[in-house]
């Protein structure tokens, strides 16, 4: 029988995660996104976004049962939020093996656990024991919540093994593993011709409270914008869409950008056109590096082309390195205004033309001219002396920059 001094103690500890969870969960999701096993989900925007909300979900709902009563055991966590991401999980092809990460961040949570337990407390006896009660309490709650993960999985990768959408899924798989398929038994099954060019997307949402027919829509407006005759769909997760455009044309993606913005919430990366088959797997690889590439760069842009941020794929494999050379390339300038810094864009990719860089961006040659002279006394280095790594510089900070893009 727990003593009511412990029982107390275990109450207030839960309590303070409920009044500042971000300190419990910064400890929680970088523990378990820096495991090894999780490399995959980690890279994974979209089930990365999941995995942090189910870490957040499983917090408050430990804490809050605590909080009401220390003493009872606390109830697996198997809300819609959780179940929902147990599909996710079956839909990119985990496995129940993915449910370990639970416990590293059961570690994580108990090493906070004890660092609030011992602000809270010096009384040796009641610490011990309540350790000991919470130990065993986060234990038996995630015992629960990782056995009836693993039971929704298996229904889920039940249901995946049969009808259509696992039949496209399955060819579609083997197309992007580069598995000799011949294309006629691809195209029957598909119901999709793979001569001609593709325009592979990527459409997905961040937001959990987001619907699949909104992911649609956004498919649709993209449609549009291509030109597209056919399309292909597959439903990878319950926030993301794979999308293959047939014939078209790459679009604008401020144009694309300003179409979709009634749909809250929903993004999109887009593949260059390509032909045949191989077309239709290197356009959604690439694609699926520019939906990667936006996520690493914690940009806010909501639709991004490949041919648009190819040589920042490159450049962002080392964000730290990225981030080195922005600040030795622009110092000051790379927090200069958005418009100081967009006259510099476009000044360079008009061959460092004042006059037709004024006009691209609607705006007198006289602030042009301003414009470049201000960047100039902010720059390291002068603009003439050094414009391609200034231009590439510049276009890091476009795309990093989460504060001053549209939602």
């Amino acid at each position: 029988m727990a003593s009511e001094e412990a029982l107390d103690l275990l109450r207030r500890t839960a309590e303070m995660a409920l009044s500042e969870p971000h300190r419990w969960l910064a400890d929680i999701d970088a523990a378990i996104m820096s495991a090894p096993s999780m490399r995959a989900i980690a890279d994974d925007p979209v089930l990365r976004a999941a995995t942090q909300r189910t870490n957040r979900s499983n917090l408050l709902h430990w804490a809050t049962a605590v909080a009401r009563d220390p003493a009872a055991r606390v109830p697996a966590n198997l809300g819609a939020e959780t179940l929902n991401y147990a599909r996710d999980l079956i839909r990119r092809g985990m496995s129940e093996s993915t449910l370990d990460a639970y416990r590293i961040g059961q570690n994580a949570a108990w090493m906070q656990f004890m660092r609030e337990a011992f602000t809270l407390s010096t009384d040796a006896a009641v610490l011990q024991e309540v350790l000991n009660l919470a130990f065993r309490s986060i234990s038996d709650f995630l015992d629960a919540t990782i056995g009836g993960l693993a039971e929704r999985m298996a229904v889920e990768r039940e249901e995946l093994t049969r009808g259509t959408h696992a039949e496209r899924r399955e060819v579609v798989s083997l197309i992007l593993d580069g598995a000799p398929i011949p294309r006629a038994r691809a195209e029957a099954r598909l119901g999709y011709a793979l001569t001609g060019t593709h325009t592979a997307a990527i459409v997905w949402s961040d937001d959990p409270d987001s619907e699949l027919s909104d992911l649609e829509r956004a498919s649709d407006v993209a449609a549009r914008a291509v030109g597209a005759r056919h399309r292909l769909t597959v439903v990878p997760s319950a926030a993301t869409l794979w999308v293959w455009y047939a014939g078209g044309h790459l679009p604008d993606a401020d144009q694309l950008d300003s179409q979709i913005k009634p749909i809250a919430g929903v993004r999109i990366a887009l593949g260059p056109a390509a032909p045949g088959i191989e077309g239709f797997r290197r356009s959604h690889l690439n694609a699926l590096t520019t939906q990667h590439m936006v996520a690493r760069m914690k940009s806010s842009r909501r639709v991004a082309n490949f041919t648009d941020v190819q040589l920042l794929t490159i450049l962002s494999g080392d964000i730290e390195g990225a981030d080195a050379f922005v600040i030795a390339t622009l110092g000051p300038l790379a927090a200069a205004p958005p418009d100081l810094r967009q006259s510099v864009r476009m000044f360079v990719q008009c061959q460092c033309n004042a006059s037709r860089a004024a006009t691209a961006l609607h705006v007198h040659r006289n602030t042009m001219l301003r414009h470049l002279e201000r960047a100039d006394q902010l720059l390291p280095r002068p603009l003439d002396d050094n414009s391609v790594n200034i231009a590439v510089a510049l276009d890091i900070v476009e795309w990093r920059d989460a504060t001053t893009r549209r939602s």
